[in-house]
């Protein structure tokens, strides 16, 4: 089943969708789209595939737009405000399930997202898909506040992304704390065209290794 609605966020209200989960479920997820101003909506497809990839193992899964994208109220503010949307969204699966939280972005969402979940100590482990070390935008990202995050993280990129060349990739990676993997898809562009069953073959095989009840 799939919920639609919207949550309450810091700019207005945030436009969602929720892949309801199995009363069982041990955690719960929140995946994150990329950049709005590039197209970059909940319904992407690394989106959408990372969603069925985390709801396999009966996890509700939500996405939503940040402010400004889709039905999603406030305006684009460059990766600032949309760390508070994260926020927002990960206190509304708290709120509604009281379940640990697995958070997973792509490209911009893992930019902005992984700011909000890494410090969080309701979040168990954390997913960047596509990070961007080189920007494509007006923004550099800086990817050093990883160093803190001691929680399991799967750092997966293609090996032809043109955002996240890979030598840039192995440097962020290496500077990190355990537990932590990269994966690069051979022949995987940015936007994994043509590979979104090998990126959730991925995310199945690294939450099966990773997490405890999975």
């Amino acid at each position: 089943m799939i919920r639609s609605f919207f949550l309450d966020g810091p700019a207005g209200r945030l436009e969602a969708l929720l892949n309801e989960g199995a009363e069982s479920a041990a955690y719960a997820a929140l995946v994150c789209h990329p950049h709005p101003l590039y197209g970059g909506t909940l319904h992407n497809k690394v989106v959408f595939h990372t969603m069925k990839a985390l709801n396999s193992f009966g996890y509700p899964v939500l996405r939503f737009n940040f402010r400004g994208a889709g039905l999603s109220q406030g305006e684009h503010d460059h990766g600032y405000g949309e760390v508070d949307d994260v926020r927002a969204a990960l206190d509304w699966l708290d709120g509604e399930f009281h379940l640990p939280l697995i958070f997973a972005g792509f490209s911009f969402g893992a930019a902005v997202g992984l700011r909000a979940a890494c410090p969080d100590s309701r979040v168990k482990a954390v997913i960047g898909l596509g990070i961007p070390v080189v920007p494509a935008d007006e923004r550099s990202y800086d990817f050093d506040f990883l160093r803190e995050c001691n929680k399991p993280k799967l750092l997966l990129s293609g090996a032809r992304d043109q955002f996240g060349p890979q030598a840039k990739l192995q440097e962020v990676a290496a500077a990190l704390p355990e537990p932590k993997k990269l994966v690069l898809i051979e022949g995987a562009d940015h936007f994994f065209e043509g590979r979104l069953r090998e990126v959730r073959e991925t995310i199945e095989a690294w939450v099966r290794d990773t997490l405890p009840v999975a």
